[in-house]
């Protein structure tokens, strides 16, 4: 019997010339922006479909089928794989997927986007690029110092993919890495690792802290008063991971106070943030509308991994994605 793959009718025209070349043994499925399956030219409700594989891709954002298409994957009559563009797994249809059976396996595609965001914005931080700019318009000659990464302290909070990238870059750039995980193991570009019991005696010596660690309840709004008041005065803080990780009016007051020096957000309680929140107005707070993903290889590598990950599935060989469904909550 041929493995039953799953998949949007974008993400198969844009996959299929790859994935006919494997020549596997497969069928795939595809369903359109009507909720509804196409097989022999008849639609077919997904609540009719046992499905393999099931691959939800980033296309269902670009189609605006996001919400739809969890619905659809719940709605199916049994999943045994779901490969998704997500890295984080806290959206609750996660754990409704799960808890019917399915085994899932996030995305690791954006790791490389999301640690050049974070190098980006702090570099852009450090270097005086603005005052450059308008010394050139000036035509001034002047001397702009800036202080370098090097000799920097890094404390990045989870060591996933993205934590894993990006402590390769902060290492190439001469500065220190420690890690906040669930097992203080160190690495070739990790210096130091304890697990959240540590968390306040890493950060009074963390001149950027990272926030790339999975939302749990161990970590929802654990960025709260006592976490900043132990921040590095002068230190910033990036969160890359998720809104709900921090206590917001915890992080302003200590803004406001100086207990640190800057916020660079990519993520929000909601999304899209409101009109009215204070933190667009906040002159230490940088706000981007959760785009660090968006780098243009992460397409490809999201590819790559779709097409590894269904070789391994037919093979019966593990995948180096699978979250245990007691992670995801």
């Amino acid at each position: 019997m041929p493995v039953t793959i799953a998949m949007y009718d974008k993400s198969f025209e844009h996959i299929e010339v790859p994935l006919n070349a494997l020549n596997l043994d497969i069928v795939v499925h595809t369903f359109g922006d009507d909720g509804q399956f196409q097989i022999n030219g008849a639609a077919v409700a997904p609540g009719d479909m046992d499905v393999d594989y099931f691959w939800l891709s980033s296309h269902v954002n670009d189609g605006g089928f996001r919400g739809k298409a969890f619905n659809l994957v719940l709605d199916c009559k049994s999943v045994g794989v779901l490969q998704t563009f997500n890295a984080g797994l806290d959206n609750p249809a996660y754990k409704k997927i799960s808890d019917k059976g399915a085994r899932i396996c996030n995305s690791s595609a954006q790791a490389v986007a999301i640690a050049e965001y974070t190098m980006a914005h702090v570099l852009s931080l450090y270097h005086p690029i603005d005052l450059q700019r308008s010394q050139q318009a000036d035509k001034t000659w002047k001397s702009t110092p800036f202080r370098e990464l090097s000799r920097t302290n890094w404390l990045i909070f989870g060591y996933g993919p993205i934590g894993q990238e990006l402590a390769k870059r902060v290492k190439s750039f001469g500065a220190s890495t420690s890690v906040i995980r669930r097992s203080p193991a160190t690495s070739d570009v990790v210096d130091k690792a304890g697990t959240m019991a540590d968390l306040e005696t890493f950060l009074p010596d963390a001149d950027i802290v990272v926030l790339a660690c999975p939302l749990n309840d161990e970590t929802r709004g654990f960025a709260d008063t006592r976490f900043f008041a132990a921040m590095k005065k002068g230190a910033i803080l990036v969160n890359i991971a998720r809104g709900k990780l921090i206590d917001d009016n915890a992080m302003i007051s200590a803004l406001d106070d100086d207990q640190f020096a800057m916020a660079v957000l990519d993520v929000f309680h909601t999304e899209p943030l409101p009109g009215n929140d204070p933190l667009w107005s906040h002159p230490k707070v940088r706000i981007t509308p959760h785009t660090s993903y968006a780098g243009n290889g992460a397409r490809g590598r999201s590819d790559k991994l779709f097409l590894d990950n269904i070789t391994r599935f037919l093979k019966g060989e593990p995948f180096p994605d699978e979250v245990p469904p007691q992670d995801i909550v």
